[in-house]
């Protein structure tokens, strides 16, 4: 059984991070990188070589995803990491995305998420890990991101309930919560809405997030949150009421 990592986003943003420190370990035999663009997956193998395996999967296609599936099944690899960090954001008011635009963030940040999860634990073994990308938006609600931090508030209370109910198995799951990173993501997001994000306080690099994820991961730790700044949010988050953090967060983006 070939050891393996599934990386989703894996061509660029956080996603390339992570397939850069499996790289360096010797941990798994192969990665799988999976994401959407061929041309960027095609990069990305021919940078990092034979290790790495691409697959174009549309993550907000259950189909597609469920055949990704058959091929796990077919190859039953030993699944040492899955690793999801593909996501998808907006940047504006309700009224601004389409039924189908805000359903296909749902779709990546959530649904695919949990497929992915649910495929690929019949072939993890003890000692293997999940780590799924939550944010610094699932501390608490966020007008004008409300479907956003509304689908990271899923993503960290899914994964963190289910390292409760993997422990027995020895498989470990952490969520791990970064604020602003320079990302394509969040380049994407801004659409040139009336009312956007326009304070991005604190921002990181996604090299720095994923190292400290991988670190926190191997030490079973179950919510990885990098920075002071975040970290910081976070503690104000459980410790005053949602609207004055929802308050705070519009005087901040001067809404």
């Amino acid at each position: 059984m070939k050891k393996i990592a599934i990386v989703t986003g894996a061509s660029s943003g956080i996603g390339r991070e992570f397939v850069k420190l499996l790289l360096k370990g010797r941990e798994v035999e192969e990665i799988w990188a999976v994401a959407r663009n061929k041309e960027k997956l095609e990069r990305l193998k021919n940078r990092f070589g034979a290790r790495i395996k691409t697959y174009s999967v549309d993550l907000s296609d259950l189909d597609a995803i469920l055949k990704f599936g058959e091929m796990i099944k077919h190859h039953k690899p030993d699944i040492k990491y899955l690793i999801n960090s593909a996501g998808y954001a907006k940047f504006c008011s309700y009224d601004n995305l389409s039924i189908r635009q805000t359903l296909n963030m749902i779709d990546v940040n959530c649904s695919a998420v949990v497929v992915m999860t649910l495929l690929s634990i019949p072939y993890m073994r003890r000692g293997s890990h999940i780590l799924n990308l939550s944010s610094q938006a699932s501390f608490q609600p966020l007008p004008f991101q409300n479907v956003y931090s509304s689908t990271k508030s899923f993503v960290r209370n899914y994964s963190r309930a289910l390292n409760v109910e993997l422990k027995e198995k020895g498989i470990r799951v952490t969520v791990v919560c970064p604020g602003w990173m320079r990302t394509a993501l969040y380049r994407r997001a801004e659409i040139g809405a009336e009312k956007t994000v326009n304070n991005f306080f604190g921002m990181t690099s996604p090299e720095q997030v994923a190292g400290k994820a991988m670190r926190d991961a191997k030490a079973g730790k179950d919510m990885s949150v990098y920075g002071f700044y975040v970290k910081a949010s976070h503690l104000a988050a459980k410790i005053l009421p949602q609207k004055m953090m929802m308050k705070l967060w519009m005087m901040q983006q001067d809404f």
